[in-house]
């Protein structure tokens, strides 16, 4: 099913109830917006499984800041903005990540070398990830290979399941939070230093 994006007059209705608190008026906007802020978000950050975390976090502050929503003005370039501010932490925490995986890298180098820690580290994170999409429900599950596994397009998972791509996507947003829930609750202490390999690994045919 294509995304169609709301009216002026449509858009101010249901932020007046979305303002309100009303779920439903969020459910409006995310099925609208998802996937145009989504591609604006891949193509900023180039790394899907990071395009959709940043996603959804747009959306909760979407939630949590209603209040600040000006009716008049509309929701997209609000949405723009809290996306463009997202990515720029993300970027931000990322060069910070970069300093501590490169400062880790070299304290290990002296007992193996860097390829070899590589290698181990990538195998047992697939394993850990293995595990992790077991868990998941039956249709999460399946769309999460097609998409991370078989690297099968949202478009094309949608046209095989007869799904539409915001649907699609909304299966990938939460399969990929409950994945890392359960790789940060397996082994908590080291997931910020698996982090780049399961984003690897995600981002992958496997």
């Amino acid at each position: 099913m294509t995304q169609y994006l709301p009216t002026p007059d449509q858009e101010r209705v249901q932020l007046e109830k979305l303002l309100a608190g009303n779920e439903r008026a969020f459910d409006f906007f995310y099925d609208r917006y998802s996937l145009p802020v989504y591609r604006k978000l891949l193509k900023m950050v180039k790394v899907d499984v990071v395009a959709e975390e940043i996603l959804q976090n747009v959306f909760i502050k979407v939630w949590e800041k209603r209040h600040l929503i000006d009716p008049d003005k509309g929701l997209k370039a609000y949405l723009h903005q809290i996306a463009q501010n997202l990515v720029y932490d993300f970027y931000r925490n990322l060069a910070r990540e970069e300093q501590l995986m490169a400062s880790v890298k070299h304290a290990i180098g002296n007992a193996m070398t860097e390829d070899t820690a590589e290698k181990l580290l990538l195998k047992e994170t697939h394993q850990l990830l293995e595990k992790a999409i077991e868990q998941l429900p039956q249709q999460q599950q399946l769309v999460f290979r097609l998409c991370k596994q078989e690297g099968k397009s949202y478009e094309e998972v949608g046209e095989l399941l007869g799904l539409s791509t915001s649907t699609i996507n909304g299966h990938i947003v939460r399969a990929t939070k409950k994945v890392k829930m359960f790789m940060f609750q397996i082994d908590h202490i080291h997931f910020s230093l698996i982090l780049p390999a399961v984003i690897l690994l995600m981002d992958s045919k496997v």
